[in-house]
C-alpha cells in the first residue's frame, strides 16, 4: 500500500508523465481543462479521495467524517466570507450544475454574460440555446481569432464596453 505507481505499475506511470508534459507544453482554451496548480493537484489527488461523504458537515450517511466534515466547513467559511454571504453550499455535483448556481446567485433573468463561443472552448452552459443559460441569459460571445490562435483581447475589451456584461 506504500509504494509509488511507478514501482506497482511503471506502464500507467509513463502514460500520466506523458499527460503531465503534454499540460504543459500545450495551450487548451478548454476551461474545464485549466492546468491545475500543484497545491491544487495536492488537494485533488489527497487522502480524502478515499472517503465517501454524502450528506452535509455533521450530518453524513456515514462514520469517520470528523476530517471531511472539517474541510468542507472551512471551504464553507471561506465562501461566505469571498462572497459576504449569510450561507454557502460548496458541493457542486457537475460542473454544469456548478455554472448554475453562480448563475442563479449573482444574475437576474436577462442579465448580460460575456463568454468564450462553444466552438471555441466556452461550456455548454455558456448560452447553448438548449440550456437553461441560453434560455434565461443574454449571451455575447468572442473566440479564438483563426489566423493567429489567440483571443483578441481589445475585442473582447470592446465588447464588454458595448454590452457592460454583469
Amino acid at each position: 500500500m506504500n509504494r509509488l505507481l511507478s514501482q506497482v505499475d511503471p506502464e500507467m506511470a509513463q502514460i500520466l508523465d506523458g499527460e503531465l508534459d503534454r499540460q504543459i507544453h500545450t495551450l487548451v482554451m478548454i476551461p474545464s481543462e485549466n492546468y491545475a496548480s500543484k497545491a491544487v493537484l495536492q488537494v485533488q489527488g489527497c487522502i480524502m479521495t478515499n472517503k465517501y461523504a454524502e450528506g452535509y458537515p455533521g450530518n453524513r450517511y456515514y462514520n469517520g467524517c470528523r476530517f471531511v466534515d472539517m474541510a468542507e466547513s472551512l471551504a464553507i467559511e471561506r465562501a461566505k466570507r469571498l462572497f459576504g454571504a449569510e450561507h454557502a453550499n460548496v458541493q457542486p455535483h457537475t460542473g454544469s450544475q456548478a455554472n448554475m448556481a453562480v448563475y442563479y446567485a449573482l444574475l437576474d433573468e436577462g442579465d448580460t454574460i460575456l463568454s468564450m463561443h462553444i466552438n471555441h472552448g466556452g461550456h455548454l452552459t455558456h448560452g447553448k440555446a438548449q440550456n437553461f443559460s441560453g434560455r434565461y441569459y443574454n449571451f455575447v460571445f468572442y473566440g479564438v481569432d483563426r489566423e493567429t490562435e489567440m483571443i483578441d483581447l481589445n475585442y473582447v475589451e470592446d465588447l464588454a464596453k458595448r454590452h457592460r456584461p454583469r
